[in-house]
C-alpha cells in the first residue's frame, strides 16, 4: 500500500494562528472519507503555498514532477487565455493517499473540476458563487440571498444544498444528471442570476465591477468547463483556517459566519451529521425543466474531448 511522508511538518502555514503542514496533514486524514468523494475522478488543479497563507501561491494543473506512480493522471487539452492549446497532465485525487499528498505538495485547499474525467464536458451541478459587499453587514446580506437562491430553487423544481465558501462567501449547488453542457449551466445560471438581481435590486447584483456594484455579487461566470471552487471541506487559506462547511437551509441564520467554521467543528459535524453535501453526488435532477421554466431551453452543442487515462 502507498504511504505518504510528510515533510517539513512543523512548517508554519497560518502564522497568525501557528497552525502548521502537519495539522492540516493531520485533518485531511480524519476527513478523507468525506471529502474524496467529492474529488474522486475530476482533474485536480493544486494551489500551493509553500510560504504559508501570506507568501505567494502557485497555481498548478500539470501533476508536479516526481509524483507517485500510484497517482492517476488524465490528459486533457487547456486553452490558456493568451490564446492557443496545452495538453495537461492532470491529477486525480481519488483516495486518502492521494489527498494527503496534495497536502505534502504544500495545497491548503483542494481544487477540481465540476465534471468527471469520463464525461469531461457535462458537468454535475449548477454553481451559485454569491460574494457579498465589503461592508458592515455584508456577509448577512449574503445568506439573506442565497436563501433567495434556494427559493427560486424549489420553484423551478432543482435541490439547492449550501455551504459557506470558508473564504468572505457562501456557495449554492444545484446537482443536475450529466446530459447538460458548461454553455447550458452557464446560461441558467445567467438567467437565474438576472431574474433575482430584477426582483430584489439593490440586495442580488450581476455586475462584475465592484465599482458598479450595489449588494451582493451572484456570479453565474463560475459556471465554465476548467473551472473550480473549493472543495466541501477544504480548509481556506484565511486567518483561522476557516473549512468549507455544508449546512441545513435551517441552520443559516443571520449570525452565521464563516470563521465559525474550523477544522474541529468540520469534524465534529461529519461525525454527528455524517456528510450533508453526500446528495451533491446522490440526487441529480434534469436541468431542462427548470431551464425552460426561466425561458432558457436547452441548446448548444457539445464539444467533444479526448483524453487518455493513465494507470500505475
Amino acid at each position: 500500500m502507498p504511504e505518504v511522508k510528510l515533510s517539513s511538518g512543523d512548517r508554519v502555514l497560518f502564522p497568525g494562528d501557528g497552525i502548521t503542514k502537519g495539522d492540516l496533514f493531520d485533518y485531511y486524514g480524519k476527513v478523507a472519507d468525506a471529502i474524496v468523494p467529492h474529488l474522486r475522478d475530476r482533474p485536480f488543479t493544486f494551489k500551493r503555498y509553500p510560504h504559508g497563507i501570506d507568501g505567494e501561491v502557485y497555481f498548478q494543473k500539470q501533476v508536479p514532477k516526481g509524483a507517485p506512480d500510484w497517482v492517476e493522471t488524465r490528459e486533457f487539452t487547456t486553452h490558456p487565455r493568451g490564446g492557443g492549446a496545452r495538453q495537461v497532465d492532470f491529477a486525480l485525487v481519488d483516495s486518502r493517499d492521494a489527498l494527503l499528498w496534495a497536502v505534502q505538495m504544500n495545497c491548503i485547499d483542494m481544487n477540481a473540476w465540476y465534471s468527471r474525467v469520463d464525461k469531461p464536458q457535462r458537468p454535475d451541478y449548477v454553481v451559485f458563487d454569491l460574494d457579498p459587499p465589503d461592508e458592515p453587514g455584508g456577509f448577512a446580506m449574503a445568506i439573506e440571498v442565497a436563501h433567495l437562491v434556494h427559493e427560486l430553487l424549489d420553484e423551478l423544481g432543482l435541490p439547492g444544498y449550501v455551504k459557506t465558501s470558508g473564504a468572505d462567501g457562501i456557495h449554492v449547488l444545484a446537482p443536475i444528471t450529466r446530459r447538460s453542457t458548461f454553455e447550458q449551466t452557464y446560461a441558467f445560471a445567467e438567467a437565474a442570476s438576472r431574474l433575482l438581481e430584477q426582483r430584489h435590486p439593490g440586495l442580488v447584483t450581476t455586475e462584475w465591477l465592484k465599482k458598479k456594484r450595489s449588494g451582493v455579487l451572484l456570479d453565474h461566470r463560475q459556471n465554465g468547463a476548467g473551472k473550480t471552487i473549493a472543495s466541501v471541506y477544504s480548509v481556506r487559506p484565511k486567518p483561522g483556517a476557516p473549512v468549507s462547511t455544508p449546512l441545513r437551509w435551517e441552520e443559516l441564520t443571520p449570525d452565521v459566519r464563516p470563521r465559525d467554521f474550523t477544522m474541529a467543528v468540520a469534524l465534529g459535524r461529519i461525525a454527528e451529521h455524517g456528510d450533508l453535501y453526500a446528495p451533491v453526488l446522490e440526487d441529480p435532477r434534469p436541468l431542462a425543466r427548470a431551464a425552460r421554466q426561466l425561458g432558457q431551453p436547452l441548446s448548444g452543442s457539445t464539444k467533444r474531448s479526448a483524453a487518455k487515462r493513465r494507470k500505475p
